[in-house]
C-alpha cells in the first residue's frame, strides 16, 4: 500500500480523514496524495475558454493552494511524504481521474458518520464516490488518535459475485496482520437454515488460503442492524462491505443494504467494488 489519497474540503471531518492515512503513512512507509477538488460556480466555467471570470477563478485557486500548503504544514503530517494536487473538475470525476493517474492503493475520506454524510463528499458525492471506485475506500467517522485495523467484520451471502471484493479484502487485512470475522446476518425476511449457512461458509472458506479468521451466524431484525450490532459486540476496528457500481451498495443476501450503514456506524467502514 503506496500510495493513499485523500480528498479534502479543509473540514474538521476531512482531516480526521488525513490524521488516519498519516498514521497508516508512517507506518508503513506510504506516500499521501492530498487533493482538493475546486468545484467553480457554472458562471465561472467561462474561465476555462478566456472569459472574464479569470480573475476570480485565479483567486479561488490561490486561496486552495495556500489552504493546502497550511495542511501539509500539520506535525501529524512531519516526515511523511505527502503530494498536493489542486483539480478543477468535478468531485467524482476529479477523483476517480487522480486516483488511476497516480496509482492509488487506498482512498480515504471523512464523514460525519451517525449524522450522515455532509461535510467531505457533500451527499450523494460521497455514495457516488464508495459506489464507482475500484479502488478501496476507507471512510474515516471521527477522530481515531490510534488507527487500529487488527479486527474486520466482513458481512456477505458467501455466494460467488463476493469473492473477487474479498480478494481486495485480504490484500488489505494481509497489510494490516488483520483476523477476519465472516458473518452471516440472518433476518426474518433472509432467513436460512444453520446447516446450509455453514455449508455456503465452509465451501467459500476453502477458496482461499486462510489463517487468521472467524466464522458467525448472527440474527438480528434486518442486516444493517445485525451487521452494526455484531460489530460492536466483538469490539471490531472496522467493518468491510462491497459495493456494486451498477446498483449502488452491493446485495448482501437476498436483500440489498442501503448507505445507511455508512451512515449509521460510528465505526470505520471500508468499501470493494464487485
Amino acid at each position: 500500500m503506496k500510495r493513499i489519497l485523500v480528498p479534502t474540503d479543509f473540514s474538521e471531518h476531512a482531516e480526521d480523514a488525513l490524521k488516519v492515512a498519516a498514521q497508516i503513512a508512517r507506518k508503513h512507509n506510504s506516500e499521501i496524495i492530498l487533493v482538493h477538488m475546486l468545484e467553480l460556480p457554472s458562471q465561472m466555467n467561462d474561465a476555462i475558454t478566456g472569459g472574464a471570470s479569470i480573475p476570480e477563478t485565479m483567486l479561488f485557486m490561490k486561496k486552495a493552494n495556500e489552504m493546502l500548503d497550511k495542511t501539509t504544514e500539520k506535525p501529524y503530517l512531519q516526515d511523511i511524504s505527502v503530494t498536493e494536487i489542486l483539480k478543477i473538475d468535478k468531485t467524482i470525476h476529479g477523483i476517480s481521474q487522480v486516483s488511476k493517474e497516480n496509482n492509488i492503493d487506498l482512498i480515504i475520506m471523512g464523514s460525519h458518520g451517525s449524522s450522515g454524510v455532509q461535510e467531505l463528499l457533500i451527499g450523494s458525492n460521497t455514495e457516488k464516490v464508495v459506489r464507482n471506485s475500484d479502488i478501496p475506500v476507507l471512510v474515516i467517522k471521527k477522530d481515531i488518535s490510534d488507527f487500529n485495523a487488527s479486527n474486520i467484520v466482513f458481512a456477505s451471502d458467501f455466494t460467488e459475485e463476493s469473492k473477487k471484493p474479498f480478494e481486495k479484502l485480504l490484500n488489505f487485512t494481509e497489510f494490516f496482520d488483520s483476523k477476519i470475522h465472516l458473518v452471516t446476518i440472518c433476518t426474518p425476511n433472509s432467513f436460512k437454515p444453520t446447516h446450509v449457512i455453514e455449508k455456503a461458509m465452509k465451501d467459500f472458506v476453502n477458496e482461499f488460503s486462510l489463517t487468521n479468521y472467524s466464522t458467525h451466524i448472527y440474527n438480528d431484525t434486518n442486516i444493517e442492524k445485525g451487521i452494526i450490532n455484531f460489530s460492536n459486540s466483538i469490539n471490531a476496528d472496522i467493518i468491510g462491505m462491497c459495493t456494486h457500481g451498477r446498483t449502488g451498495f452491493a446485495h448482501f443476501f437476498n436483500g440489498s443494504i442501503s448507505e445507511g450503514l455508512v451512515n449509521h456506524t460510528a465505526r470505520p467502514v471500508i468499501t470493494f467494488k464487485i
